[in-house]
């Protein structure tokens, strides 16, 4: 009973390495070239290799990962440029759901994402980066439920795979950039007003990506300058 309980969580686990392997590799914290081993990603998440393994595979397909005869797993090449494209096709889905939210949001969910907000200003003022990050995601949860578009939001979870979910405070500019995008967001969807909030959406997240990419181009132009 237990193997095959083990067996139909499968899946779940190997979802759960992929997502925290792109992770890693879009926040930065692992590099091109760098050797994965499903071992390891095992060990960091409390599961057995077995899942981490298939995670990879997957990873693979996608293009996050190589597999190098007798050498394994290694993370693929990933550019400032790349990044920038993961975040604009984000961005594009995302002002689109923004632009839904504002024709559709009633005043107690315009009253919680104010809310929402408030709590992101408190948390950076108190350098809670976690909570930060947390109180982000929920601000971003709800105005996508608030869209009422179910397709829409489930091609976002496509496109949300690729953009790192952990890490966000530690991209330099970001929590200052999340407060003044926020705010803006919020003005046009206080307005009424879907294109003044796709608008912001997709500023917002597409800024994001820029701060993250300008970390892969200084690596880049480091290592440049360093061969």
């Amino acid at each position: 009973m237990g193997a095959r309980a083990a067996e139909a969580g499968r899946p779940q686990l190997s979802e759960d390495a992929a997502a925290y392997v792109r992770s890693m590799i879009m926040s930065g914290q692992w590099r091109p070239g760098d050797s994965v081993r499903p071992e390891a990603v095992g060990q960091a998440l409390g599961i057995s290799a077995t899942p981490a393994r298939e995670a990879l595979h997957v990873l693979r397909v996608e293009g996050f990962l190589e597999l190098l005869p007798r050498r394994g797993f290694q993370v693929a090449p990933l550019t400032g440029q790349d990044v920038r494209d993961l975040f604009e096709a984000h961005a594009l889905i995302s002002g689109e759901l923004a632009a839904r939210a504002a024709v559709r949001a009633t005043p107690d969910e315009l009253d919680e994402l104010d809310a929402l907000h408030h709590e992101l200003l408190a948390a950076a003022y108190r350098k809670d980066l976690a909570l930060l990050e947390e109180k982000n995601h929920a601000f971003h949860r709800l105005i996508n439920l608030v869209a009422g578009a179910r397709k829409i939001t489930w091609v976002l979870t496509l496109t949300g795979r690729y953009i790192p979910t952990r890490f966000y405070s530690e991209i330099e500019g970001w929590p200052q950039a999340t407060l003044h995008d926020h705010s803006r967001i919020l003005e046009g969807l206080r307005a009424q007003d879907a294109e003044a909030a796709r608008a912001a959406m997709r500023d917002h997240i597409a800024n994001a990506g820029d701060l993250l990419a300008r970390q892969f181009d200084r690596r880049a132009a480091d290592e440049q300058h360093s061969a």
